[in-house]
């Protein structure tokens, strides 16, 4: 999908983080199911981030790729009520929405991409390596493709704004906490336990790195 190399590489290293850093945290000894199930979707999400960005990305089934991200988003809405950690739920909710919005436009974007997508020579297989919808050249020099009609194109652009305000929200935090700017050093905001200085700051500098990458994804695809 990203045609300039160099990108793609920038990319890819941006999303590895927090791959690494989901797979990390899933396996933890001593950690809860929902801390793992939370972590290992992030991971999915990041590893399939990467694919996207390498042309044999192109070739993943879209069907099971729509199903984990609806899932997950679903997984996020409907735990928020349980994620109190000595906050209000609705504060918990609020922590949550911006995991349920990254899974969505996630769901969306493989959704859109693979739209009634046909493989050269051979149809049926579930890939993407031509879209309908999809000018597969692309509008510049950076992405080898992007969508076409006004709907996508919009949707496109306010995930794309969408993605960047939540990704610099969580760098801020991430700032915060690494120099102990946070209020309460027991929430989070979506529900998990704080820890101070630097290592309080990876999870949100994690986010901050998915939520960015995603939104320079989405605006090539505009």
């Amino acid at each position: 999908m990203i045609a300039a190399s160099g990108l793609r590489w920038v990319l890819s290293l941006l999303f590895t983080v927090p791959v690494l850093y989901g797979l990390g945290k899933s396996v933890l000894p001593g950690a809860g199911i929902t801390e793992r199930i939370d972590h290992a979707l992030h991971a999915a999400m990041g590893a399939l981030m990467v694919a996207m960005a390498w042309p044999w990305g192109m070739g993943l089934p879209v069907g099971p790729q729509v199903l984990l991200f609806s899932v997950g988003a679903l997984w996020f809405l409907a735990s928020a009520p349980f994620r109190t950690a000595g906050g209000s739920p609705g504060r918990a909710a609020v922590g949550a929405l911006p995991h349920v919005v990254m899974m969505g436009a996630m769901a969306w974007m493989v959704s859109a991409m693979g739209s009634s997508a046909t493989m050269s020579g051979a149809e049926g297989s579930g890939g993407m390596h031509h879209m309908a919808g999809m000018d597969m050249s692309g509008g510049s020099g950076l992405s080898s493709m992007s969508l076409s009609g006004t709907g996508p194109v919009t949707t496109a652009v306010l995930l794309a704004i969408v993605l960047g305000g939540i990704g610099l929200a969580w760098l801020t935090r991430a700032f915060d906490r690494a120099r102990g700017r946070h209020t309460d050093p027991r929430w989070s905001g979506d529900g998990s336990l704080v820890e101070s200085g630097h290592i309080g700051a990876l999870a949100p500098a994690c986010h901050a790195a998915m939520a960015l990458g995603m939104a320079v994804m989405f605006a090539l695809l505009a």
